[in-house]
């Protein structure tokens, strides 16, 4: 099956053309079953491609897709262990995510287009995953952020839909032409688009280290756009606006992962620019912590896990930044698996209370939908790193990359957000499900859609298994080479992990469940910290003054420059032959006395003339 992977990603292409050209003809019923079962055929070929890849294979093809001079660029597919689960991440979420669409967008009139729509932002993710050269990847990852606006914007009738597409389109590009000219540069200094080849041209030390700080900051540029990291982050949670399942498919497990899939696909260049690699890391730091502190205060339900999800980003970058290959990769997929699980779990909250989103006006569902209520806990405890669950395994795999890499400021702000996390996911649970309902009567939850949410439970609570016995995941994906992220007198660090999580639990229990802490405490005592916070730092406000304005000024200038300066010099330029148009034409009367007249006035004035040349000459 190996040998057939480029097949994967057309199995999702079928379904968007299918459901594009009958979305009009298509019912609901049938419109799921198509874009279900061939994300069930995708993920079904991606199993077989990781089985396969573990035994031992891998997988490189290709065929010539343009010639110049003695360059061939080709268009093919390639397996490897990044790409292999990479493969399966994909295809699983999204499979799970169209069953669950079923339930959640019932009654939408452009019921088909959503699943045609998700098709194609399947097939877009997958080819990414695949692609054995930058520029095919590029393609790629520029039809995945077009996927992302349709889908975001699908609602478009929204007002806020409508921005939010827009605005993720606009600054995803911000990062996206950085990643083009790192294109542009590595083609100039390797001669190629191919990865293998750039690998072994920088193995040579042909590229010169200034020039290639320069190319692996661009890609990383790239990479900050696309994964939402610190200063190009206000898209994500604005992307929220777009349908739940969107949201638990794109901005949590994969189009999001794709700028941490990127840095760690280039890893070999990132290692070789220590420079870059820094910038990583902090990177991911500050944002990993600064979206944390963010996430604290909102009281939207899918916002909080909006910030959340910028966070743990940053937290896959600080681990790639400090040389914490495999523990950057292994939390990208343990994340996919709780994330999608929160949020599905999300949407199945706001339907029981009637597409309420604000946590201030929930409660009490613990106990009319005990289900959920598992489910969002199971999500909750994986994601603040509690044993056993997946997220303290890779989570713990970050903290020590960071530490056995000397990176200790970077490690002291991880071990921060880890506390952050548990208290902001802990206070969310307690708000949504303890205490009094706030509504008088909640929907039942639809059993359709509690299956999908189930299978990611299910994989929230083993995904991190995969690590035993010792480090079998890193030596598998590494190749057998030694991870960063071990090291002798490390111990005490997943302890430490355990204790600042459970110190968050532990404080959110007491403000929000036991209630002996008052929750508006800090913001009476402190009301400018909360503000800030509350406010987002004020990056979009600091955007709007710096940026925005400045910029629809320039464009009200140079818009009045063409319509009063440009425009009134062509009106004059055409004016004047108009008007000699006109006389020309008043003389073109048909009455011979004027043509004499007019003939007489040109010999006078031709006579005139002569005279004055023999004169004067």
């Amino acid at each position: 099956m190996i040998a057939n992977a480029w097949i994967i990603p057309l199995f999702p292409l079928v379904s968007f053309l299918l459901l594009l050209a009958g979305r009009k003809t298509f019912s609901e019923r049938s419109a799921a079953w198509v874009g279900s079962l061939t994300a069930c055929f995708a993920l079904a070929g991606s199993v077989w491609v990781l089985l396969e890849q573990v035994g031992g294979s891998s997988y490189r093809a290709g065929l010539e897709w343009l010639s110049f001079g003695e360059t061939n660029i080709r268009f093919g597919v390639e397996v490897d262990q990044l790409n292999a689960l990479m493969l399966l991440v994909v295809s699983l979420v999204s499979f799970l995510v169209q069953v669950y669409s079923r339930r959640y967008m019932k009654g939408d009139e452009r019921f088909p287009l959503f699943y045609a729509y998700l098709g194609l932002f399947t097939f877009s993710m997958l080819g990414l995953v695949i692609s054995p050269n930058l520029l095919q990847m590029y393609i790629f990852w520029e039809l995945v952020g077009v996927c992302s606006f349709l889908l975001i914007g699908f609602w478009y009738f929204k007002p806020e839909a409508k921005r939010a597409a827009k605005k993720a389109f606009i600054m995803t590009r911000i990062g996206d032409i950085g990643l083009f000219i790192a294109v542009i540069l590595l083609f100039i200094h390797t001669g190629s688009f191919d990865w293998a080849q750039i690998f072994a041209v920088l193995e040579a030390g042909e590229i010169p280290p200034e020039v290639l700080t320069w190319i692996t900051l661009l890609i990383f540029l790239g990479a900050v756009g696309k994964s939402g990291q610190f200063p190009l982050h206000t898209w994500l949670p604005d992307a929220m606006e777009g349908p739940t399942p969107v949201s638990a498919l794109i901005h949590a497990a994969t189009m999001v992962a794709a700028g941490v899939y990127l840095v760690a696909r280039a890893f070999p260049l990132f290692e070789a620019a220590p420079i870059a690699m820094d910038v990583v890391a902090w990177t991911g730091a500050f944002t990993a912590m600064f979206a944390a502190a963010i996430a604290l205060v909102q009281n939207d339900i899918k916002r909080v896990l909006a910030y959340s999800t910028v966070s743990q980003l940053g937290y896959m970058m600080l681990a790639l930044g400090s040389v914490g290959y495999a523990a950057g990769v292994f939390h990208l997929m343990t994340h996919a698996f709780f994330k999608a699980l929160l949020f599905l779990a999300a949407g199945a909250v706001i339907l029981a209370f009637h597409h309420q989103q604000d946590i201030r006006r929930m409660g009490g569902l613990w106990n009319s939908h005990r289900r959920i209520g598992w489910f969002f806990l199971i999500g909750c405890l994986a994601i603040s790193g509690i044993p056993p669950f997946a997220g303290f395994f890779s989570k713990e795999e970050i903290l020590m990359a960071a530490y056995a890499d000397g990176r200790i400021g970077v490690f002291l702000i991880g071990v921060v957000t880890a506390f952050l996390t548990a208290f902001y996911m802990f206070r969310l649970f307690f708000l949504v499900f303890w205490g009094e309902s706030r509504r008088e009567r909640q929907a039942v939850a639809d059993p359709g859609m509690m299956r999908p949410i189930a299978v990611l439970a299910v994989l929230s609570v083993l995904a991190g298994f995969v690590q035993f016995p010792g480090d079998s995941f890193s030596q598998w994906l590494t190749g057998g080479a030694e991870s960063a992220a071990t090291g002798a007198g490390a111990v005490w660090i997943p302890l430490l992990s355990i204790l600042v999580s459970l110190a968050g639990m532990a404080l959110a229990w007491t403000m929000y469940a036991a209630k002996t802490v008052d929750p508006d405490l800090v913001s009476r005592r402190i009301p400018w910290a909360y503000r800030l916070l509350e406010r987002k730092f004020y990056v979009d406000e600091a955007y709007n003054q710096v940026l925005i304005r400045p910029y629809r000024g320039l464009g009200l200038f140079l818009v009045g420059f063409d319509r009063y300066i440009v425009q009134g010099l062509v009106r004059i330029i055409a004016a004047v032959p108009r008007r000699i148009g006109v006389w020309a034409r008043a003389l073109q009367n048909g009455q011979f006395q004027t043509y004499t007249l007019v003939s007489v006035i040109g010999l006078v004035l031709l006579i005139i003339g002569l005279t004055a040349g023999r004169l004067f000459g």
